[in-house]
């Protein structure tokens, strides 16, 4: 049981408080983004839309520096509690070494994103600053009612309590800090100046669209820079549409992770629900975590 005093969670945000909608990566249309300020301001917020939010210079919402511009925008706007990321795809990269994160140190606010959005998640929890893995305005009009009363009550500091039922795990209870994210995303950061320490952590990952070889690979690089030795528990959520190759891979996905973990005594949970599906629940990463699988599958996680 590892604890992280340092980390640093951002203040409830409450009715009336202003929360910036920016797109740090893929373009995104502006009625996504409509819909998403019509959703927040409903919920009784302001809403502050970044200028280069629907913008497009090729693939992206905007060149380097304007998506840079928009986000340290949101960064330094004393107003705002919460940055909601429109979308993922690729392109966060890009902003995360030019950021200013300074202003966070001493007065964090929520991030909130996924899928590419882990980037930052990564150099925010490096930087002992908690921040929110929660569905985004591109997935709005699929997603739960409960992914927005998950994403909802976290933002508002609500404790949060998940159970579920897995068929393939490892038994087992941990308390530590939650880290993690989309599992490719973590891969290209291992080494990095933005891998955060995983010592005693609960690692939880997710993924979309690839290849049973490839997650096999991905495993092998945790375990070979010494993360699968570090951590107290993993978290499987969401892999969604993984693929297999012609001829097949051989294992399934669940046998390629647990093939990892024959002497490492920790628990392993499978189909928890977040990631790229539409009942995405909403996890804390940095925050204090309890974890515990039972010999019948069933699951607990409680933030």
């Amino acid at each position: 049981m590892v604890k992280n005093e340092k980390m640093k969670l951002p203040q409830p945000i409450q009715t009336g408080d202003t929360i910036a909608l920016v797109s740090p990566a893929k373009h995104i249309s502006a009625d996504y983004i409509e819909a998403a300020q019509s959703y927040w301001e409903k919920q009784g917020y302001k809403v502050l839309v970044g200028e280069y939010a629907n913008g497009q210079h090729n693939y992206f919402s905007g060149t380097i520096e304007e998506r840079c511009t928009d986000f340290q925008a949101a960064l330094n706007n004393d107003d705002v509690k919460a940055i909601i990321c429109t979308r993922g795809g690729y392109g966060c990269l890009h902003l995360v070494d030019i950021i200013n994160w300074a202003g966070m140190l001493n007065s964090p606010k929520w991030i909130v994103g996924f899928s590419d959005i882990t980037v930052f998640h990564q150099k925010l929890n490096r930087l002992n600053i908690c921040s929110l893995h929660a569905t985004m305005p591109l997935n709005y009009a699929q997603n739960t009612p409960q992914s927005f009363e998950r994403m909802n009550s976290q933002l508002s500091g609500e404790k949060n309590a998940y159970a579920w039922q897995t068929n393939q795990f490892k038994i087992g209870k941990t308390e530590g800090i939650l880290l993690g994210g989309n599992l490719s995303i973590l891969h290209s950061l291992i080494g990095t100046d933005d891998q955060p320490d995983y010592n005693g952590s609960i690692l939880f990952i997710e993924e979309v669209g690839e290849y049973l070889y490839a997650i096999d690979r991905m495993f092998y690089a945790l375990s070979k820079s010494g993360i699968l030795d570090k951590i107290s528990g993993l978290l499987v959520g969401g892999m969604t549409d993984i693929k297999d190759t012609v001829p097949p891979f051989g294992l399934t996905l669940q046998e390629i992770i647990l093939n990892h973990f024959p002497y490492r005594h920790l628990p392993v949970a499978f189909e928890f629900s977040a990631g790229h599906i539409h009942d995405n629940h909403a996890l804390i990463l940095g925050k204090q975590t309890t974890f515990e699988v039972n010999s019948d599958g069933s699951c607990t996680l409680e933030q």
